[in-house]
């Protein structure tokens, strides 16, 4: 989770404090994780046994990046992860329920709490976030819900992974290309280089890896602490400032944690 939230504060302080555009970051970012997970493919012994990459996670996962960097132009690093977690949460919840998942009811109170957050974060008013970037943010986190869904149980989580990173690749080739680029990005694709192939290619193999022991509604929950890290990082490394808004949606959305993790699930 740390590793995901670190995602959203180079995202943010690439496109705040460089010069490169969305589209650049987004390319350098998967091309460099799909190269880092290449490698680490060539030297591990299992190689690509168990692997089971995909087209459509691929895409999931090339969406989910692709909203992401162009939302966080105009969002903070704590309000920009309350709306992804938020929709994450939404979308693995509704799958596991649909799927035969059942909380209890201190579960749904838990659910209850974490999505009011959201709603908080999320009401009109001076310090609600720019509607279509909170739109892309949600898009995104629906993307990365599916994307997380569909590596469940995956026997070798990082060959899965690089395979679908791997994937990405023409994906955001046509974007990059399709896209304005702004000059002398160099600072910029260092972050996304990072991004790409340390805190995504290392922070998804092991979250791959943890999907195999949770239930679809818990692993949506245990999402929901990136946001409450990525607003503490944002403050000590992007000198953002934390609202009252923030704050207590950050506390509904911690409270739901707490309530919903201690929860038994029933099918």
């Amino acid at each position: 989770m740390l590793a995901f939230a670190m995602n959203s504060v180079l995202c943010r302080l690439a496109l705040t404090r460089t010069r490169i555009d969305a589209a650049s970051f987004t390319a350098a970012r998967l091309s460099c994780g799909a190269l880092v997970l290449a490698l680490l493919i060539s030297l591990s012994r299992k190689r690509r046994d168990g692997g089971q990459p995909s087209w459509i996670s691929a895409g999931a996962l090339f969406a989910y990046a692709a909203a992401f960097s162009v939302a966080y132009l105009r969002l903070s690093a704590g309000v920009g992860a309350l709306i992804l977690f938020g929709a994450v949460q939404l979308s693995m919840t509704s799958w596991g329920v649909l799927r035969g998942e059942r909380p209890t009811a201190v579960g749904w109170l838990g659910l209850a709490l974490a999505v009011s957050g959201l709603v908080v974060l999320t009401l009109p008013g001076q310090a609600a976030p720019d509607v279509m970037s909170a739109s892309l943010m949600a898009l995104s986190g629906v993307s990365w819900g599916i994307y997380s869904l569909r590596g469940r149980g995956q026997a070798n989580p990082t060959s899965t992974t690089a395979g679908n990173f791997i994937r990405s690749v023409p994906f955001v080739v046509v974007m990059w290309l399709v896209s304005p680029h702004a000059s002398h990005p160099t600072e910029g694709l260092l972050l996304a280089a990072l991004s790409g192939g340390l805190t995504s290619a290392g922070g998804y193999v092991l979250w791959y890896a943890a999907l195999r022991g949770l239930l679809a509604t818990q692993a949506s929950v245990v999402q929901l602490s990136v946001p409450v890290l990525t607003a503490a990082l944002g403050v000590l490394l992007l000198g953002e400032h934390i609202s009252l808004r923030l704050a207590a949606a950050g506390a509904l959305i911690l409270s739901g944690i707490a309530l919903a993790i201690r929860s038994p699930q029933r099918r």
